[in-house]
């Protein structure tokens, strides 16, 4: 039976999002207790929809007590694994936990890498990248990461041209050419669907598309090859918590065939098995 709890960051914000109060907990340095249910935070689509299908279809076989949270603001994810409102999280990529890691002096670790969700570009007005004029209007995420790959998605199809050596930090500040005059709104990832009326086209991620109907794989106008990708999603815990034979079992699954076909029948080339 389905159990997914919503969290937003307003519900968060007296805990998981204030890292300093956490680290005056006595009991936060340790590892967890491993004799509960193994509490995982997620986002939405597709990452909670792949624990649930564990929870309901290969949890309890395996002797594993899973608990599914869902979070509607991925930011808020890290900051709760790091204050023990959840044992893990299952929501980003090497180059996100990387900064958030530096930024915050923490020390989350991935586990095992499970999907890749193309970023990709939309439009309600255009019918391809090609039609874009110039001064048009494109959304991308504001967070650093995404921001970063946003841009060079438009670099890799010739929409823009990022100076040589940029990297997981390029903002709009780092394109070199921009033979169209494109401007850019930066917004919250979760709000990059909402704006497609409002701009010109607008780089979604991979998980928000799907929330918003948006197919990467049919409706992108162009999107991120899996080819050598480092931005597969996996599942990450404190580095205390690597050995809890909870979070081994939840690795075994969600790399499991049952698990890869999962989300090959459902998700039809917009999230791909890195396993």
């Amino acid at each position: 039976m389905r159990n997914v709890i919503k969290l937003t960051a307003v519900a968060l914000a007296t805990g998981a999002l204030t890292l300093g109060l956490a680290a005056c907990g006595s009991d936060k340095d340790s590892a967890s207790d491993t004799s509960g249910p193994l509490v995982v935070g997620a986002s939405t689509v597709p990452h909670a929809e792949i624990l649930t299908y564990i929870k309901d279809n290969l949890a309890e076989k395996a002797g594993l007590d899973l608990d599914v949270r869902e979070f509607t603001e991925y930011a808020t994810l890290n900051p709760a694994t790091e204050d023990g409102s959840v044992d893990a999280n299952y929501f980003q990529n090497q180059p996100y936990l990387d900064e958030f890691n530096q930024k915050n002096g923490t020390d989350i670790v991935p586990v095992v890498t499970v999907h890749l969700e193309p970023l990709g570009l939309y439009s309600k007005k255009l019918k391809s990248a090609d039609e874009l004029k110039s001064g048009a209007t494109i959304a991308v995420p504001n967070d650093t990461v995404n921001e970063a790959r946003a841009l060079k998605l438009l670099d890799a199809n010739g929409i823009i041209t990022l100076k040589a050596g940029v990297g997981n930090a390029a903002t709009p500040k780092d394109i070199a050419e921009n033979p169209k005059n494109i401007e850019f709104k930066e917004l919250e990832a979760a709000q990059t669907p909402r704006s497609l009326d409002d701009v010109d086209a607008a780089v979604i991620n991979g998980n928000y598309a799907l929330e918003a109907d948006l197919s990467p794989a049919k409706d992108a106008l162009v999107s991120e090859s899996p080819k050598d990708n480092p931005y597969g999603n996996f599942l990450a815990v404190k580095k205390a918590d690597e050995g809890d034979p909870r979070v081994a079992k939840l690795a075994k699954l969600l790399t499991s065939a049952e698990v890869r076909k999962f989300i090959e029948d459902k998700y039809d080339g917009s999230v791909i098995p890195s396993f």
